[in-house]
């Protein structure tokens, strides 16, 4: 098949799922002669437009995994305004070293049902939204040799196809998808009024220069007033990760309790990413 555009497509807060998904749809288009575009739908008032391909484009898109599934609040988007036409895919997510559990074939099938043709897809692993240890450093040197290995592996099963595939690339996960990860307390029980957790600011560090809140994928944080998160919160933490200052953080008793929790089961290990052709 002849493809003139590769397409980088992402939402990617603190910018791992953007490393992954721009390398991996520059080398594509390199090893296809085909020109490259990138497209970011960080910005809330991006996503209030509706985003057409044609059967000449290939698209990588990328998110991350939250609560084990595309972020509930960005599915909307990608499912109502995100178009097909056609296309190759490569659906992309990233997680932070717990486990994509329906991440990725929750995006698959989201894409797939809105006329993409998914033939590739990828799970890496990427610093965890909540921490800095959980994932550090990750992706690494190894998880980019296989994002190298999963644009090779694209490139070669696009030059040999005729025509679109009829089936979705087989991918992990369960279908139907089950439900969002739930955090817990010490005795099992849905941790209260978690997603009500919402960063707070050091007065004392706060230079108020506005960077947390034109960086808030939600557009939550008051421009006037820093310290005010006037809407919702997806704990993508770029407000807190972003801080020039370290003004951010979160003193929910219950966010810190999962995040201390998350940090003592999965952090001594390497979690595996992988690739599917």
């Amino acid at each position: 098949m002849e493809i003139k555009t590769v397409w980088a497509v992402y939402f990617s807060a603190t910018g791992t799922t953007q490393k992954v998904v721009t390398t991996l749809a520059q080398s594509v288009s390199k090893s296809l002669n085909a020109d490259y575009r990138e497209f970011s739908f960080n910005a809330p008032d991006v996503r209030k437009a509706e985003l057409s391909f044609t059967p000449q484009d290939l698209v990588v898109l990328g998110v991350p995994v939250y609560a084990g599934r595309v972020p509930n609040l960005i599915l909307p988007y990608i499912r109502d305004m995100i178009r097909g036409g056609g296309a190759l895919a490569v659906p992309v997510v990233l997680y932070g070293n717990r486990n994509f559990d329906d991440g990725l074939i929750e995006l698959r099938n989201v894409m797939r049902d809105n006329g993409f043709s998914p033939i590739a897809a990828g799970a890496f692993v990427g610093e965890h939204s909540f921490s800095r240890i959980l994932g550090a450093g990750r992706p690494d040197a190894d998880d980019m040799a296989l994002v190298q290995q999963l644009a090779d592996g694209t490139a070669d099963k696009v030059k040999d196809l005729t025509e679109a595939p009829a089936q979705a690339v087989e991918v992990e996960g369960c279908d139907p998808i089950r439900p969002y990860y739930t955090p817990r307390d010490r005795h099992g029980e849905p941790i209260k009024d978690f997603l009500k957790a919402k960063p707070v600011t050091d007065p004392d560090k706060c230079v108020k220069c506005g960077l947390c809140a034109r960086l808030c994928p939600m557009g939550s944080i008051d421009p006037d007033d820093v310290s005010n998160v006037v809407g919702k919160c997806i704990k993508c933490c770029a407000c807190v990760k972003k801080c020039p200052k370290g003004a951010k953080y979160f003193d929910h008793e219950g966010y810190l309790y999962h995040q201390h929790e998350l940090e003592d089961q999965y952090a001594g290990r390497r979690a595996e990413s992988k690739i599917f052709l």
